[in-house]
């Protein structure tokens, strides 16, 4: 039944979706803890502890069932969470209940279920952008031929191509899959340290031998799929860790809000827009309205998730000695919300990227606005290779261009500039002029560039990866 009367976190009800909020839920979290001590048990047993098959088959049998509510009435008693956790699995596993958790610190399941949760939600976040890049190199081969303004300063520059455009918003993305993967890669398992991180509890377990404290380690690890655990810890892992994974969200958040900001813009000047619902309405007060929302908010996001590593540098800056427990409630909220962010995130840049409407011909008309000014440079050249004069052809283009700024801005007239120079016997030998303005003279390499960069970069990627974000193809629902 739904609750009105208390807060709600919108990341969870409005906009991460549920495979990524299932991955931080409760019920994961606490099933690993439960698949970790089993591994721990197996582990021990397989290395000569006295802990029998009934046992194991008994906490094997009880991995999911959790009473949430006996853990939480335990956990006022003893005011451990853990502790709680372990008191209600022993509850359903009455001949297991001496030997779970044995010679283990409460951070060997805290700690251990958080990599593999942070893990398999960084490959989610991967596959999704994987998605992503895949709809953006559509779009950039199928425009990369149109000719569009483009804009340093905010202010119109040398003609692009919509498609040449897109590719800045993949070569971003790029990135971001470059330095996620890499992380993916170098998250390690905590493993099986002990309270402080000397595995003494172990030694004394087996009784001194070493070698099969590292193989229960080794065993631990490799039982959740990785290849080896930490070297050192203290109680926990280092909090670096987290903040390497913030970092790359934030990298995440920091392209999409660029992305969100350039369609905020384009869609102000009605040449690109966001898909907008036959049914959508767009303002309360003002009917015709068209806001860009899904861009905004994914500015919105974007900017809560960048903010976030400070957050984590904070909490690993001031981790005393083995561990101070100030880190606890701090990650609770601030690793799950970023990951939670960065898949809302994604899902808007999945609906986006499938439904983006061009407006070719007010594109065209923006452009040929401008581009009598952007094609000053070829008149000079043309009038210079025959036989006139750089320089005061230059500053009769000045004067006219001024003038003509002055028609467009002050009068509200058309730009009226190519008239002027016609007009003008000392650009006769440009011929006609008109025929000069071609837009598509002016961008220059970027169709090339386009192609090669999507043939090069992108598709060899893609193709490696393509089973695995397949599924985010079809059209995403935000």
């Amino acid at each position: 039944m739904e609750d009105y009367n208390s807060y709600s976190n919108p990341l969870t009800e409005r906009y991460a979706t549920r495979e990524m909020s299932a991955l931080f839920s409760e019920q994961n979290r606490i099933t690993l803890f439960r698949k970790l001590w089993l591994a721990l048990a197996k582990g021990e047993k397989e290395l000569g502890l006295d802990i029998q098959d009934d046992q194991i088959a008994e906490m094997e049998a009880h991995l999911a069932d959790i009473d949430f509510a006996a853990a939480k009435e335990r956990e006022k008693v003893v005011r451990h969470d853990v502790m709680a956790h372990i008191y209600a699995y022993g509850l359903l596993c009455p001949k297991a209940a001496p030997i779970i958790h044995l010679g283990a610190t409460s951070c060997y399941v805290t700690d251990n279920a958080d990599l593999v949760i942070y893990r398999d939600a960084l490959q989610l976040i991967l596959r999704k952008l994987y998605a992503v890049v895949d709809r953006l190199s559509a779009f950039a081969i199928k425009y990369r031929s149109l000719p569009t303004l483009g804009f340093t300063h905010y202010q119109p520059a040398q003609l692009v191509t919509v498609g040449k455009r897109a590719t800045l918003w993949i070569q971003d993305f790029l990135l971001d899959i470059q330095h996620a993967s890499e992380e993916l890669k170098r998250i390690p398992f905590r493993g099986v340290k002990g309270t402080t991180g000397t595995q003494a509890s172990f030694l004394s377990l087996f009784d001194g031998d070493r070698r099969k404290i590292k193989a229960l380690d080794q065993y631990v690890a490799r039982s959740f799929g990785f290849e080896k655990s930490i070297a050192v810890s203290g109680q926990t892992y280092t909090r670096k860790i987290d903040y390497n994974l913030l970092v790359v969200l934030s990298m995440l958040a920091q392209s999409a809000y660029k992305l969100s900001m350039d369609i905020r813009l384009l869609q102000s000047m009605k040449e690109i827009e966001e898909p907008f619902e036959k049914t959508q309405v767009g303002s309360s007060a003002m009917a015709y309205k068209r806001n860009p929302m899904r861009s905004e908010r994914i500015g919105s996001l974007a900017r809560y998730l960048i903010s976030l590593p400070v957050n984590c540098a904070m909490t690993a800056s001031t981790q005393g000695f083995e561990r101070t427990l100030d880190d606890s409630a701090n990650r609770r909220i601030v690793m799950g919300q970023a990951f939670l962010c960065a898949d809302a995130i994604l899902e808007l840049l999945l609906n986006i990227t499938d439904g983006f409407v061009v407006y070719e011909k007010v594109i065209k008309k923006h452009v040929m606005e401008e581009l009598p000014f952007m094609a000053t440079e070829t008149i000079l050249m043309e009038c210079v290779k025959a036989g006139g004069n750089r320089q005061e052809l230059h500053e009769k283009i000045r004067a006219h261009s001024m003038e003509a700024t002055k028609t467009v801005r002050v009068e509200g007239k058309p730009n009226d500039l190519i008239r002027r120079l016609q007009s003008d016997p000392a650009f006769a030998a440009a011929g006609d002029i008109k025929k000069l303005l071609n837009p598509s003279r002016f961008v220059g390499c970027a169709p090339q560039q386009v192609t090669e960069f999507i043939n090069k970069e992108v598709k060899p990627l893609l193709k490696k990866h393509a089973g695995e974000y397949e599924r985010f193809q079809g059209k995403i629902e935000v």
